[in-house]
């Protein structure tokens, strides 16, 4: 015997009648069942009215995870994919374009101070091109205006990694 999928109008509907008591609970029982489940409420419920806060928190967990980061080209790369699928997980909270590209603007720059960039390990250079192209992309995408804020930054990340990195031209990048 299945349970029957219902749709979101449908959910909605029935959560309009519930009491605010039933409400809450319901709330705390989907919240225990899942861990991202229950981030995702704690950052509704504590963080989503304050971004400038939410992202100076997220940026020091970066950093502390690169800190902590292996100096093996590849245990390094199972943690960049970590702190990307952080990156992600915390983006598809905020919902904001403008958080994903502080966020992987801060993951690139940290990439250029703590990877070791002697090593010629192609998974390694292929986490950075991909995120400063998905950087460019999301640019790209946003009003003028916006565009211009986060230019200055795109930049200086460009030239830092064209300064540092012998195999990255930042021609190839540039919008």
């Amino acid at each position: 015997m299945a349970i029957d999928a219902y749709g979101l109008q449908d959910i909605k509907k029935e959560l309009q009648h519930l009491s605010s008591p039933r409400l809450a609970e319901l709330v705390l029982c989907l919240a225990r069942y899942k861990k991202e489940n229950k981030e995702l409420l704690a950052y509704l419920l504590f963080l989503a009215g304050d971004e400038e806060a939410f992202i100076q928190q997220a940026k020091y967990e970066i950093g502390m995870m690169f800190y902590s980061m292996p100096s093996q080209p590849f245990n390094a790369v199972k943690v960049l994919r970590k702190i990307l699928r952080y990156i992600t997980k915390l983006s598809r909270f905020s919902g904001s374009k403008g958080v994903e590209i502080t966020l992987l603007i801060s993951f690139c720059t940290n990439y250029l101070e703590y990877t070791y960039t002697k090593v010629n390990y192609k998974p390694l250079r292929t986490i950075l091109i991909r995120q400063v192209e998905k950087v460019g992309k999301l640019i790209s995408k946003l009003h003028e205006d916006l565009q211009f804020d986060y230019m200055t930054d795109y930049t200086q990340l460009l030239d830092a990694a064209d300064a540092k990195l012998s195999w990255f031209n930042k021609m190839e990048f540039e919008i």
